[in-house]
């Protein structure tokens, strides 16, 4: 399906909070092997990058980000904060935009088309930086988690179009493996 949007070498860049939650949207989890497979059979798969915030030594989240490597993904994780949001309230945040953007731009010269798996508008100045650089850019969320911003600026694909190619059929839990929310 994406095979038709791209064009030349491709970098795949993952905002895994942001994927969080549309699966909990989409009721369904991602499987990242079968979704690998998926972007290898689509396209010239360059690189597959994976950004996520991870708590202490949750031993689990650990064996995932392990075996996310061993599918050839590139992982850059950092820990979770806690930001206090009331006198009893925290909230998880795991900020790692800032690493995501450097990536990309840093590896602009090796890719053609990029495809942003998040939805997030705090990307919308990387999408109009690497399309400045004559970049083709798709963003991939799930509807309700996918900016005005990144929609009016790049090739927009519903996670839900890909659900027969990219889900996880053993699902063991509601939430996905190995992701606290942050």
């Amino acid at each position: 399906m994406i095979s038709k949007f791209v064009k030349g070498k491709v970098a795949v860049f993952i905002d895994a909070a942001n994927i969080l939650y549309s699966q909990q949207t989409l009721g369904w989890r991602v499987d990242y092997q079968r979704l690998k497979t998926y972007f290898e059979n689509e396209c010239e798969l360059l690189g597959l990058y994976f950004y996520t915030g991870k708590i202490g030594k949750d031993h689990k989240q650990a064996k995932f980000l392990a075996r996310m490597e061993e599918y050839g993904y590139k992982v850059t994780s950092k820990e979770v904060k806690m930001i206090k949001i009331s006198p009893d309230t925290f909230e998880r945040k795991g900020d790692l935009d800032a690493e995501l953007i450097i990536d990309a731009l840093k590896n602009a010269n090796n890719f053609d088309t990029c495809i942003l798996m998040s939805g997030d508008s705090d990307f919308a100045p990387l999408v109009d930086e690497l399309k400045r650089l004559g970049k083709w850019i798709i963003v991939m969320s799930a509807k309700g988690h996918i900016s005005r911003e990144l929609i009016e600026r790049a090739k927009y694909i519903n996670l839900k179009k890909l659900k027969d190619q990219i889900f996880l059929a053993d699902k063991k839990s509601e939430k996905p493996e190995g992701f606290s929310e942050v």
